[in-house]
C-alpha cells in the first residue's frame, strides 16, 4: 500500500469540523486551496455528480458556492445530476430544488453543450470520478464538453481525479472504424490508465478537438495507486457500479452486457456475477477454473435479478472472486467467460443483434471489433485476437505518454 505524504482537508462548510485525513488531493481541493483564481469573476458551468466530493464527503456544488463561486448551470452525465436514473435511462433538464440553478442533461436527446446552454457561463469546469473503461459514458460525456466548448470558444477546466483501478495497466483493443458510438467515443484501449485530465488532454490532442484546456493536477497521486489506496472515500459512481471490487471486473464483465446473459443487474452483485436460467454454473465453475488464469476464482451460485435481464427468474452461474488484483486481467477474463457460457448452451446463448443506439450488436460496440464477436461465434481460440490487443495497447502506451501527469 501506498504510504506517501497524507493531506489534510478541513471542509469550508465547517470550520470548526475535525481534519480529515486523505493520501492525496483530488483536483477539485487543489482549486479550493491554491487555484481559486481560476474562477474569480467567471460564472461557472460545472459538469458533475454525486461522486464529486471531498474526503470530508462535502459535496462539490456546496463547497464551490461556500467558496464564493458564481455557479451560472449544472451539468449532468448518465445517471442525471443526482445520479439517481438507470442504465441507459434518458434525463431531461431540470432545476436543482437545492440551490436553484438549471441543470442541463448531457445524456438524453443533447450529448454535447448547446451554445443556448452555455449563453451564461463564462467557463465550464469539469469534476467527475470515472471508473477507467473506456465504455464508461463518463469518458463521452467529457469528450463532448471539450468539444462544445471549443465550438462555442468556452474554456474548460478539468479537475482531476483518480483512475480507480491505478494507472498502469492496459488492456484491450482500440475501435475499428465505423463502431464509435456514445460507449465507445475515442480509439483508446477498454482499460486505458488514464485519469480524468489525462484523457482530456488526450482527446485534446489527438482527437484534434483544440478547447481552451486547463487541467487541475491531483497532488499525491502515483500511477500504481488503487482507489482504496488514495484515502479517499468511495461513492457509488451509478446504480450499477457501486464498490471498487465492482470497478475492477467491470473491464470485461461488462461485456455480458452485449448478450443474453445477467451480467447481476438487479442484484447486490452487478458485474461481479453472470448467469442465466439455462445454464449449469457447477459445470460452468468447474470449465473456468481448469483453465487457472491468474488472480482470479469462480465460484457457482444461483441468483434472481429483480432487474434487467431475467428479471424475477432463478439464475445458475458463477460470481467472479478477484484473489490478486494486480495479476487479473479483467478484459481476458471477460472474454473466456463469455466464450465459455457459448460452448456450454450453444442453442440458449445469443449476441444481442444491436444496441440502445440503434447500431451494430452492442458486442461490437463494446469490444470495438467485430471479428471478436465472430470468432467466439465460431469457437475459434482467442489467443490471436488478444495478442493483437497486447499489441495495441504497447502502441497506445507510447502515443499517452505526453499526456500522463503522474510517475
Amino acid at each position: 500500500m501506498y504510504r506517501g505524504d497524507r493531506y489534510k482537508f478541513r471542509s469550508t462548510l465547517e470550520p470548526h469540523s475535525t481534519y480529515v485525513i486523505a493520501m492525496i488531493q483530488t483536483g477539485l481541493a487543489v482549486l479550493l486551496q491554491e487555484r481559486r483564481a481560476l474562477l474569480q469573476h467567471q460564472r461557472v458551468g460545472l459538469v458533475t455528480h454525486p461522486a464529486a466530493v471531498l474526503p470530508d464527503l462535502t459535496n462539490g456544488v456546496d463547497v464551490l458556492l461556500s467558496a464564493g463561486v458564481e455557479l451560472a448551470a449544472l451539468f449532468g452525465p448518465e445517471h442525471g445530476y443526482d445520479g439517481s436514473a438507470s442504465d441507459g435511462t434518458a434525463v431531461a433538464n431540470s432545476t436543482d430544488p437545492r440551490t436553484g440553478r438549471p441543470v442541463f442533461s448531457l445524456y438524453g436527446p443533447t450529448k454535447q453543450p448547446t451554445p443556448e446552454m452555455l449563453a451564461k457561463v463564462d467557463v465550464l469546469v469539469f469534476d467527475m470520478q470515472d471508473v477507467g473503461a473506456r465504455f464508461y459514458t463518463f469518458v463521452s460525456t467529457l469528450y463532448y464538453v471539450l468539444r462544445g466548448a471549443a465550438e462555442a470558444h468556452k474554456p474548460v477546466i478539468v479537475l482531476d481525479r483518480p483512475n480507480p483501478i491505478n494507472g498502469t495497466r492496459i488492456e484491450g483493443g482500440l475501435i475499428a472504424r465505423g463502431l464509435e458510438s456514445f460507449i465507445g467515443i475515442i480509439p483508446i484501449p477498454i482499460r486505458h490508465g488514464l485519469t480524468t485530465a489525462e484523457l482530456a488532454s488526450y482527446m485534446n490532442t489527438e482527437g484534434h478537438i483544440g478547447a481552451d484546456l486547463t487541467v487541475v493536477e491531483m497532488r499525491g497521486w502515483k500511477r500504481t495507486m488503487w482507489y482504496d489506496q488514495t484515502g479517499l472515500p468511495w461513492v457509488p459512481l451509478s446504480p450499477g457500479m457501486p464498490k471498487l471490487e465492482t470497478a475492477t471486473v467491470y473491464p470485461g464483465m461488462c461485456f455480458v452486457e452485449g448478450t443474453n446473459l445477467s451480467e447481476g443487474r438487479g442484484t447486490a452483485l452487478p458485474f461481479e456475477v453472470v448467469g442465466a436460467p439455462w445454464l449449469d454454473g457447477d459445470a460452468l465453475a468447474q470449465a473456468l477454473n481448469q483453465r487457472q488464469w491468474p488472480g482470479v476464482r469462480f465460484r457457482a451460485l444461483y441468483f434472481v435479478p429483480s432487474a434487467g435481464k431475467h428479471a424475477g427468474e432463478k439464475c445458475s452461474g458463477v460470481q467472479v472472486h478477484v484473489l490478486d488484483r494486480e495479476a487479473f486481467r479483467p478484459v481476458e477474463t471477460g472474454l473466456h467467460i463469455i466464450a465459455a457460457c457459448r460452448a456450454q448452451a450453444p442453442d440458449r446463448f445469443q449476441f444481442l443483434p444491436s444496441s440502445w443506439e440503434g447500431h451494430p450488436p452492442h458486442f461490437d460496440l463494446l469490444t470495438g471489433d467485430a471479428r471478436v464477436r465472430e470468432e467466439i461465434a465460431n469457437n475459434a481460440p482467442l489467443d490471436s485476437m488478444i495478442q493483437s490487443w497486447r499489441q495495441a495497447a504497447t502502441e497506445f502506451e507510447r502515443r499517452r505518454a505526453g499526456c500522463l501527469l503522474y510517475p
